[in-house]
């Protein structure tokens, strides 16, 4: 039975929907009201209901997050700098990537279990088409700032919150995320909220900003604003452009504004502004801008180039770059793929083995369908088989009155990553294999099973034949997934260390003021360790170099101590090696460790080059280490 304040707000919702047109004042906004009717006739949800919102299992919300990693990373300060200033009125602070899926939260601990209680919590998810109107679904939907207040929610359960939340967009003009104020209890006047959301407003603007100007350091910038003494603080206007001229980025207000001015966007900053003065004032005072038709004036300040535009692909290497074996591999493993045989990979903890995966279905045929991860590791036994199978609407206490689509079936079409395989439990080993058998899942509760189309590939750093001989996986189902078998060599033994090192510093010191460049005796720190973690523990290490260093220059002194505790013998610390090994070192770093070039340049043989390089210690890339 719902209670009074329950059954009150199901008959407003009823009765506003009801009669819209004829009321003399609705007590809700247009855009509220369309809200509200979308959730009711398109979404089919109870205004009545009291169940909180949908969360994610920490294995998926882990993914989302690293979906999101760059945007998070950004982000991150201006979030707790908000939190900073509305705590002590007992606001907690949501930040959500383009799905409505809670990526961040911060909040007093004295708060904590309130929020919780109220469904304001990391993990959470808030689409319209699960939780009606709210403040993040509002402006998932409307694309600008909203401020959901109490009974403005469509669902009971949420009409005891007020909600003030602003959308985050990337240079491109896609949504980034949303960023949200919320509060379990506050005054009824949703005046008193006007506040909140201007801070809202402007920090959705400042992590705006900031991913800007980290996303354009390959291109001129160009911040602008009317009043000269805002264009460095708070610009309005964010153009990014090419060499060529050609338009690359532009923030929201930027893009507003040339749509208005010249009724499409520009492709050229010529069209905008005279590129020659733009080009004059690069890098100087202030410059007073007259646009090109006459109608806009503004100050601003121009931003050169102050790197190359990088591609962060994680860690797809050229083939040019990558090891040979692993070439070979990713060759083999694609073709096998489109002959619909199942891949397994093994490998190292660490080892890249998703990331080979990744390659494998970008490669594919199936490049256009979805690829699912799932780390059999990661997800706790008794929730493993909800996550992978869904389950319909009821199916066991506690389940969502929605009921919820399994991994299995949302991979449909595509590729299905299963890492971590070894780690399966039994029972749900025998589920597994009649999927693959029968092509078919049936979620947990229903009673018939769909069709699903699915390529599988398999990752374990186990010993799976080990496994099958002492019982602990199906012989049936190691020999149905081991269509084809790569094994990925450690870090420590591949050819491609060197510029796997320069693409991770590349992408982890995307957020500092210029390229970060390793030193010499750093640089061969990094080719002589050992690297126990693999390629993990490689972009964790430069993450850290790239935190602590403060110039452009990371030195041995700058990597972690367990680095420097286990360098090569010999004289390696910067400054203190001999002018001959120096040298060597200067060649092989020059020409990107490629010996016959070093030679080349060096006036020595190939040969004498490898005899001296031994003599004096120096790991080369890709030569086997004694």
């Amino acid at each position: 039975m719902l209670s009074a304040h329950s059954k009150a707000h199901v008959d407003c919702v009823s009765r506003v929907l009801k009669n819209a047109g004829h009321l003399p004042q609705l007590p809700v906004s247009d855009l509220i009201l369309d809200s509200w009717r979308r959730s009711m006739e398109q979404h089919h949800l109870d205004p009545g209901s009291l169940q909180g919102p949908r969360i994610l299992s920490q294995n998926v919300l882990q993914e989302c997050r690293e979906r999101s990693e760059l945007f998070l990373r950004i982000a991150s300060e201006e979030v707790a700098r908000l939190h900073g200033r509305v705590r002590d009125a007992d606001y907690c602070v949501l930040l959500t990537d383009a799905q409505g899926q809670t990526i961040d939260y911060r909040v007093e601990s004295s708060i904590r279990n309130d929020c919780r209680k109220a469904g304001l919590y990391l993990g959470t998810c808030w689409s319209e088409g699960e939780e009606g109107t709210c403040g993040v679904a509002a402006v998932l939907t409307a694309r600008t700032p909203v401020t959901v207040h109490k009974r403005d929610h469509f669902r009971a359960a949420f009409i005891g919150l007020t909600c003030s939340a602003a959308p985050v967009f990337d240079p491109k003009g896609e949504l980034l995320g949303v960023l949200d104020v919320s509060a379990v209890r506050s005054p009824d006047d949703r005046r008193s909220q006007h506040l909140i959301r201007q801070m809202v407003v402007q920090s959705a603007r400042e992590i705006e900003q900031a991913f800007f100007m980290s996303s354009a350091q390959g291109y001129w910038v160009l911040r602008a604003h009317s009043s000269p003494g805002y264009v460095d603080s708070q610009p309005d206007y964010l153009l990014a452009w090419d060499d060529d001229g050609c338009l690359q980025a532009l923030n929201p207000a930027a893009r507003q504004w040339l749509l208005h001015s010249f009724g499409q966007l520009p492709e050229h900053i010529g069209q905008v502004f005279d590129q020659q003065l733009l080009h004059r004032i690069r890098d100087e005072s202030l410059c007073l801008l007259h646009s090109q038709d006459g109608h806009t004036q503004v100050h601003g300040r121009l931003n050169v180039p102050r790197r190359v535009k990088r591609n962060a692909s994680r860690l797809a290497l050229t083939p040019a770059e990558l090891d040979p074996r692993l070439e070979e591999s990713l060759r083999l493993a694609v073709r096998v793929k489109d002959r619909n045989l199942p891949v397994l990979i093994q490998g190292e903890t660490g080892s890249g083995k998703e990331v080979f995966a990744r390659q494998l279905h970008q490669a594919s045929q199936r490049r256009e369908r979805p690829f699912v991860a799932v780390n059999c590791a990661a997800i706790p036994e008794n929730l493993i088989e909800s996550e992978l199978f869904g389950y319909v609407a009821g199916a066991f206490t506690g389940a969502s009155s929605k009921g919820m689509q399994g991994l299995l079936e949302q991979a449909d079409g595509g590729t299905l990553f299963l890492d971590e395989i070894g780690d399966m439990p039994l029972p749900l080993q025998t589920r597994l294999l009649r999927v693959l058998a029968e092509g078919e899942v049936a979620p947990l509760g229903a009673s018939r099973s769909r069709a699903i189309d699915l390529q599988v590939v398999c990752a374990s750093h186990r010993d799976l034949e080990g496994l099958v001989a002492s019982g602990e996986f199906r012989e049936d189902l190691y020999f149905r997934l081991n269509g084809a078998r790569f094994q990925l060599p450690p870090l420590r033994e591949r050819s491609d260390r060197l510029a796997l090192i320069n693409r991770i510093l590349d992408e982890e010191s995307t957020l500092c003021a210029e390229p970060m460049q390793l030193g010499g005796a750093a640089l061969e720190c990094l080719l002589g360790y050992r690297w126990p973690g693999n390629v993990r523990q490689l972009r964790h290490v430069l993450r850290y170099a790239c935190a602590v260093c403060d110039s452009n220059l990371i030195q041995v002194s700058h990597l972690p101590e367990q680095l420097q505790d286990h360098r090569l013998d010999g004289p390696t610390i910067d400054g203190c090696a001999s002018p001959e090994r120096q040298a060597l070192l200067d060649a092989l770093v020059r020409h990107r460790w490629k010996p016959t070039a070093a030679a080349k340049a060096l006036g020595i043989s190939r040969a004498t080059l490898y005899r001296r390089v031994h003599q004096h210690g120096i790991d080369m890339p890709g030569r086997s280490q004694v």
